[in-house]
């Protein structure tokens, strides 16, 4: 099994130089990749272009851009832009996104995000496998009147989905390469995520998907007191009814009660257990929900279980 991080780009006065550092501190740890997700603010395959540049070996992930609001014509430039500048250690994490952010942020419906996902990924692999695209959906329409490919960015980008409902696992399994879960423990993997994922691309005849299960946890000895820290920053999630649903079926009540917190020996049998689950690689999320010290702690940990 594969470990990594996310990283989110904090500092002054440069964030992207501080993220930098952080992920040359991450491979330095031994930890295989370094995630960056989408918001309003940075650009995360951009960011994930320069920190593959800059730290050699690393792999670098997006999780996950949203697909309304986007077009696979430009996500697939900005992907293969990613690829060729890491030479060939880039992978794309597509979302569907909420209802909120899409029509507050974007001032479009939030409507068909399953149709909409299906036409996204059938466009945007006709377009890194090929280089071009002649797609004519119901919601999109992707045709190449010029040359899309990207000297260099090679092997095809991999193509994963924030999936985790029936109907997002149906469509990543048939068309993506692998799902990129978060708030969903060992039990909502072995149980639903994982034969669901795997019964889908086995019918549409494709290999076994990834399953990179983004999981928030910390080393620390002071468990008690980062849980308080985890319960409140997590609790965004709770908003919204598709994390609802995967906390539930993990056999949680609060999203902070996935959290992984405690000494060596508790994070490294959480992180086995989600393998044993079906999980291909685990992320760590908010390893810095307490302080350095805990989170230098936690990567040399990770680390360790990458080469475990």
């Amino acid at each position: 099994m594969t470990v990594g991080v996310a990283l989110t780009p904090t500092g002054t006065p440069h964030g992207i130089d501080s993220t930098v550092e952080l992920a040359k501190e991450a491979q330095e740890a031994g930890l295989h990749s370094a995630w960056f997700g989408q918001t309003f603010a940075y650009d995360s395959p951009s960011l994930a272009a320069i920190v593959g540049r800059e730290v050699p070996g690393l792999h670098v992930g997006t999780a996950a851009i949203p697909v309304f609001g986007r077009h696979p014509l430009l996500v697939s430039s900005q992907a293969q832009t990613a690829q060729a500048a890491t030479h060939g250690r880039y992978h794309l994490g597509l979302a569907l996104g909420t209802k909120q952010l899409t029509e507050v942020g974007f001032g479009i419906p939030y409507e068909r995000p399953i149709a909409r996902l299906r036409e996204f990924l059938t466009a945007l692999r006709q377009l890194v496998e090929t280089g071009s695209a002649d797609f004519h959906g119901e919601l999109l329409t992707a045709t190449t009147p010029m040359p899309t490919a990207v000297p260099g960015a090679e092997p095809p980008v991999p193509l994963l989905v924030a999936a985790m409902g029936p109907q997002a696992l149906r469509v990543t399994g048939e068309l993506a390469d692998g799902a990129l879960p978060l708030l969903a423990g060992p039990r909502a993997l072995a149980e639903h995520i994982v034969p669901a994922l795997t019964s889908a691309a086995q019918a549409a005849g494709r290999p076994a998907p990834r399953v990179v299960a983004f999981v928030p946890g910390l080393v620390t000895a002071d468990a008690e007191t980062v849980r308080e820290t985890a319960t409140e920053a997590l609790a965004f999630y709770e908003r919204f009814p598709s994390y609802q649903r995967v906390i539930g079926l993990s056999g949680a009540t609060r999203a902070a009660d996935l959290a992984v917190i405690g000494d060596e020996e508790t994070v490294a049998a959480e992180v086995r257990r989600y393998r044993e689950a079906g999980a291909t690689e685990v992320v760590f999320t908010a390893t810095d929900l307490g302080s350095e010290a805990d989170r230098r702690r936690t990567w040399k940990l990770l680390g360790e279980l990458t080469s475990d």
